[in-house]
């Protein structure tokens, strides 16, 4: 996981990643296309906003064709892993849903009538920067109280690994320091006022958009403990405007692949 604290430059970081990781796939194979998913607000190859890595404008498009002379498509990290999980995995028999990606922020996409939602001057459905506490925590992006200040896994396993004094960021160590530590009070209180404030924004786009299923990819899906304590709280019915029918809570099931077949695809 790269960010603005651990990488001195962050857009030269992302630029030799690129290419490199490119390079190792043309020895063996002609590359065609290339199709990049970004945070952030992709337009045109220029990605603006990107607060969570701290870059502001970044025209990779123009940067990799100094390198390769195929066409480039560059989108939305969470719509590409829409597009994917639409076609190919958890979303295929739904008409109307949602697609959150919760990691390292929130970022989300909207199927309706079996289409996904897209505005026309910008990604949209930036749902990591609606708000859900107005008098909140400071985000990245200049607002107080956003959803993805309460709901990204980045931010949770922040607080557990500062609570708890475990000195690691490491997902797979604080994913089993959790498994194995399932009646610590004081774990259980952290886990219980994380799930509050997701369900809380995730009963906000229930109630917009009423979509049969909900798909949650990024780094949450690989918490089980996670998704049931959702799951129970969603069914639960608190929040909810129209509480006959409940969506279905699913994990993505292209796990971290989604958004490069979804790029891919575009």
């Amino acid at each position: 996981e790269i960010n603005k604290n651990n990488v001195q430059d962050i857009e030269e970081f992302i630029l030799t990643y690129i290419v490199n990781t490119i390079s190792k796939l043309k020895q063996n194979e002609e590359i065609e296309l290339i199709g990049i998913a970004t945070p952030g607000n992709p337009k045109n190859g220029n990605i603006s906003t990107m607060v969570n890595l701290g870059v502001d404008e970044y025209n990779i498009k123009e940067k990799i064709e100094q390198y390769y002379k195929v066409p480039i498509t560059v989108r939305n990290d969470a719509k590409c892993a829409a597009i994917a999980e639409k076609e190919f995995g958890s979303l295929k028999e739904y008409e109307d849903a949602v697609f959150l990606i919760i990691g390292t922020g929130v970022g989300g996409a909207v199927y309706l009538n079996g289409k996904l939602l897209r505005p026309k001057r910008y990604s949209g459905f930036e749902v990591g920067h609606t708000v859900i506490n107005k008098n909140g925590i400071k985000c990245n992006c200049g607002r107080n109280g956003c959803f993805e200040v309460y709901s990204s896994m980045r931010r949770l396993k922040e607080k557990i690994n500062k609570e708890f004094n475990l000195n690691t960021t490491d997902g797979i160590k604080i994913r089993e320091f959790m498994e194995e530590n399932t009646n610590n009070k004081k774990l259980d209180k952290i886990l219980d006022e994380y799930i509050q404030n997701l369900e809380t924004g995730i009963a906000n786009l229930i109630n917009i958009f009423e979509p049969q299923a909900i798909s949650i990819g990024g780094s949450f899906g690989h918490y089980d403990i996670l998704l049931k304590r959702l799951q129970d709280k969603i069914n639960g019915k608190t929040e909810l405007y129209n509480k006959e029918q409940i969506p279905k809570i699913l994990i993505a099931e292209l796990k971290n692949d989604a958004g490069m077949i979804g790029a891919a695809m575009i």
